[in-house]
């Protein structure tokens, strides 16, 4: 489908990813990926290397810097060093990407719930989210909230639940293939956050999301809700 008029999506809550969607954490996953590197003598990676994994966390922080993946015998403690490490400096570059509160804010001026649905497990998903003060958020599933996470639609469907909202009510902003995926699975509409860190997958004109957007603010302009939200 055309990507130059995205239909209007009509809602009534927006539901976000937090890696890469809302926040930009790559400068603190990094960093902890390359202490790891120097622990071992090697040189540390410049940040425009990892940045396009760092939605995939641990997993694409290992394989970008040290060449390891979950087939590995080493992995788990790898993981396990990667995740310490992360914990301990977690809200140290990470920021919120430009337009976001004035997206965030725009959303409040329509009288539209937001949540945040994350594949980052709680234990790293409350610090980072009271750290970059988004704790007015009406919703906050994380990766363990539920027995699956994306592409799953569990995580997405809890979100709905607790806002008592139905999902077809619903729209899910991402910037990896599997948020598109979760939310067609759950029902809802979706946008891709072309200004994220697109991980892995390929085209993001392929992955069958309602709208591509460029920035935080064109999301409130595919949205359908009254009032409009004024130009800036």
């Amino acid at each position: 489908m055309g990507m130059a008029t995205p239909r209007r999506l009509a809602v009534r809550a927006v539901l976000f990813d937090l890696d890469g969607t809302l926040a930009d954490t790559a400068p603190d996953l990094g960093a902890a990926l390359n202490r790891m590197r120097v622990r071992r003598g090697q040189t540390p990676l410049p940040l425009a290397a990892l940045r396009p994994l760092a939605s995939a966390g641990a997993r694409g922080m290992l394989a970008a810097g040290l060449g390891r993946t979950p087939a590995d015998a080493d992995y788990p403690a790898l993981r396990e060093e990667f995740l310490a490490e992360y914990a301990s400096a977690l809200d140290v570059g990470t920021r919120l990407f430009d337009g976001v509160p004035e997206l965030l804010a725009g959303l409040h001026r329509l009288g539209l719930g937001w949540g945040i649905v994350t594949n980052k497990v709680m234990r790293f998903t409350g610090p980072v989210v009271a750290a970059l003060r988004l704790s007015h958020a009406g919703v906050v599933i994380a990766g363990d909230t539920t027995a699956h996470p994306k592409p799953h639609p569990a995580p997405l469907l809890a979100a709905c639940e607790r806002l008592a909202i139905d999902p077809t009510a619903c729209v899910y902003v991402g910037d990896d293939l599997r948020d598109i995926q979760a939310a067609r699975a759950a029902g809802m509409a979706s946008v891709a956050a072309a200004w994220g860190y697109l991980g892995d997958g390929g085209d993001v004109a392929q992955w069958g999301a309602d709208a591509i957007v460029e920035r935080p603010g064109g999301v409130l302009e595919v949205l359908d809700a009254a009032p409009r939200a004024a130009p800036h």
